[in-house]
């Protein structure tokens, strides 16, 4: 790996399945009565979030604090940005504590890149505006490649079709995924309304090679995985879609698109989760919902990221 973890982009497949490899075993951890390794003790790791987080702010700080780091916590609301601070003196006064590592997530697309030059200290994307979250990507193909596994043993992706659903305008999990995605072998559609597609998509889909489409009944039945992705509403300054009915009727996963698909068929979401208006209850709550298997690979995943950026080979 780089010395940062700033877009899918900077991962080869090889990179990717060697985290995968450290994440498996620390995915061990959790079973644990004792939930600790030594592996970062005496690193100080600093997670600074100018966006609201539940699952990603706690898992880094739950997957530092598991390696033994000191994990702190600084959110935008409590920091001195609040006062008028910049993001450049927020971050500079942060770094001259000596600190080793920065967990940002940020409004603005292109932040984490601009951090990673001022500091010396190693920066992992943690959610930049509509950009990238590469961190989420990873859990996401990690939890798929262990529910396509056998044994215990992660399985491959290579082939297999996965489909993306919902606000890819407004969602940077869904850029991240697609390059995560598509690296590892595996067979990529996305699909939402022509108004949630992203501009530009199609030159990128043929450089990139993943399909995208607006039918979602056409392209489910051809599912081995689904992904469902949040209308992020707090994004929107203007009207995507009629009604949140007709979104649902067009590109919900509702009960009837669920036995469409199947029980074999595995259902993510990077959460949080709309119910009843990309995702219905049964879809979330059905057996071969990964969604909380996600929470929990997100732990493992962050885990070995920090531990191959602060204790793996090549750290200085």
């Amino acid at each position: 790996m780089n010395k940062h973890l700033l877009s899918s982009e900077d991962l080869t497949a090889d990179d990717i399945a060697t985290l995968f490899a450290t994440a498996a075993e620390m995915h061990d951890v959790q079973r644990r009565e004792v939930k600790k390794l030594p592996a970062l003790r005496g690193r100080t790791i600093i997670n600074l979030f100018f966006e609201d987080s539940t699952r990603t702010r706690s898992s880094f700080e739950i997957a530092g604090k598991w390696l033994s780091a000191d994990t702190i916590n600084i959110t935008g609301k409590g920091s001195s940005a609040s006062k008028g601070e910049s993001l450049r003196d927020t971050v500079l006064t942060i770094a001259s504590m000596g600190v080793d590592a920065v967990v940002m997530r940020h409004g603005a697309s292109g932040a984490a890149q601009q951090v990673s030059q001022w500091v010396d200290a190693a920066v992992v994307n943690a959610g930049d505006g509509t950009h990238e979250h590469p961190t989420q990507a990873l859990l996401d193909a990690y939890a798929l490649s262990r529910h396509f596994g056998d044994g215990g043993r992660l399985g491959s992706l290579e082939g297999r079709h996965v489909v993306l659903v919902g606000d890819l305008t407004h969602s940077r999990v869904f850029r991240s995924n697609v390059i995560t995605l598509t690296r590892l072998g595996a067979q990529v559609t996305v699909v939402a309304p022509p108004t949630l597609m992203p501009a530009g998509i199609a030159s990128w889909s043929s450089s990139a090679g993943f399909a995208t489409s607006y039918d979602l009944d056409e392209v489910l039945p051809k599912a081995d995985a689904v992904m469902m992705l949040r209308v992020q509403k707090e994004r929107m300054s203007g009207g995507f879609f009629p009604t949140s009915r007709e979104y649902t009727v067009g590109y919900g996963l509702t009960r009837d698109r669920l036995r469409v698909l199947g029980p074999e068929v595995p259902i993510c979401h990077p959460g949080p989760m709309n119910r009843g208006l990309e995702i219905a209850a049964d879809a979330a709550d059905a057996a071969q919902s990964l969604i909380l298997e996600q929470v929990s690979a997100g732990v493992a995943v962050r885990m070995s990221v920090l531990y191959h950026l602060l204790a793996g080979e090549g750290t200085a």
